[in-house]
């Protein structure tokens, strides 16, 4: 029992990656103190058109170009702050089921040293090209030819903690690279490094390059038990779609259904939840992050979301009166400030369901672990961290 008299049997959790509402308090210390991902977006778009969005009180949370303020939204709106340290993927993720990281992912803005770099020549019989901050696409342009040549893979990083290595796939084709990057993985867990991610590639030259969607994140394990493993000691099932799978190891989930991009990802989100009764469909929505934000692409990034608007009442259509859907962010990725990497903002909040009366603010929420409290409470299995929203939810008796 969730509520008195109210029983939410499903809860659906969709993380539209790198889309935020605007620099936190102390995004400065990130440089980040101009960033407002979705804002700007709109701003620099021309405005948006996501009447759905709109309609569950999106332009609540932000003044937004071509979203309006919803004098009577459908849904519960609000927006989260990081607790943690940072601005990763994996970090943002982890809060939003419960864990909050109390040590920082380490970063190498001047690359990997030579002790890590010489574990890794001598674990996998390799040499490299790179080994230092750059964009994929980048990068990949200005020496994929070289590893054409030579075989050798491209290494390099960001601002985030990730150790990436890019290969063509006819040279090191994808299976092999996953082993190297487990081998990769090995070698940096005691250096607190977030991501191990094998980014291949396929083209003839620097002109036709491109990556493919067999990316595979290989991360650190949580640090300790999240929601979702309290969610699989009551057997109730936990979908993971796209990067979900990646960024928990696997861990507190009964399924994982990696995607090719984000209509991929929501057509999986569909189907898992047409697969349960009761517990919890996990989505990660990367295309904003990985193909539009990182790449600066105002547009690509518009386009995404209207997409993703489009195909809300799909997914609503088919939520039934004990359905729960959560809409959120893990950080920013504004695509209109310098520099390619993520930003550290407020991440947006909607909470609609069909037993939902009215809606209501939720306001500025001190944690992302609001989210795995919420879930503990629904399903009756505490959180490790935060603070539940459901009582503020008007939900009818049903």
């Amino acid at each position: 029992m969730s509520k008195a008299g109210t029983v939410i049997e499903r809860v659906v959790l969709i993380v539209l990656d790198g889309v935020g509402v605007g620099a936190l308090p102390d995004a400065e210390v990130y440089r980040d103190g101009s960033a407002n991902t979705l804002g700007h977006v709109a701003r620099s778009h021309g405005g948006l058109s996501l009447p759905h969005l709109e309609a569950l009180g999106l332009g609540n949370i932000l003044t937004l170009s071509g979203v309006s303020p919803c004098p009577n939204p459908q849904a519960g709106w609000g927006k989260m702050a990081e607790k943690a340290a940072g601005k990763d993927t994996t970090a943002g993720h982890w809060e939003i089921a419960g864990v909050v990281m109390k040590q920082p992912f380490a970063t190498f803005p001047d690359g990997f040293p030579d002790e890590i770099m010489q574990a890794f020549h001598k674990a996998t019989g390799l040499g490299w090209l790179g080994n230092e901050v750059a964009s994929g696409t980048e990068i990949i342009a200005r020496l994929g030819e070289s590893h054409l040549r030579t075989g050798l893979p491209i290494i390099y990083t960001s601002v985030d903690s990730v150790f990436q290595i890019a290969v063509h796939e006819d040279i090191i084709p994808p299976e092999k690279l996953y082993e190297i990057c487990r081998v990769a993985r090995r070698i940096l867990d005691p250096y607190h490094v977030g991501r191990v991610i094998a980014r291949p590639f396929i083209g003839r030259n620097s002109a036709g390059f491109r990556r493919t969607s067999r990316r595979h994140d290989f991360s650190m394990p949580p640090p300790e038990k999240t929601v979702l493993d309290r969610l699989r000691a009551l057997d109730l099932p936990v979908m993971g779609v796209g990067k979900i799978g990646d960024i928990f190891c696997g861990q507190g989930l009964s399924a994982f259904h990696p995607s090719r991009d984000n209509r991929h990802g929501m057509e999986l989100t569909w189907q898992c939840l047409a697969e349960i009764k009761r517990g919890l469909v996990f989505t990660n929505l990367v295309d904003f992050d990985m193909l539009y934000g990182h790449r600066r692409d105002v547009a690509g990034f518009a386009a995404a979301l209207q997409d993703f608007d489009r195909w809300l009442p799909q997914l609503m259509e088919d939520m039934t009166g004990r359905d729960l859907l959560i809409i959120t962010a893990d950080h920013g990725c504004d695509p209109t400030t310098e520099g390619t990497d993520h930003s550290r903002e407020y991440v947006p909040l909607l909470v609609w369901g069909p037993a939902l009366q009215t809606g209501c603010d939720l306001g500025v929420r001190a944690s992302f672990t609001d989210i795995a409290a919420t879930l503990g409470d629904i399903f009756g299995c505490g959180s490790p961290a935060g603070k539940s929203f459901l009582p503020q939810l008007p939900l009818r008796l049903v």
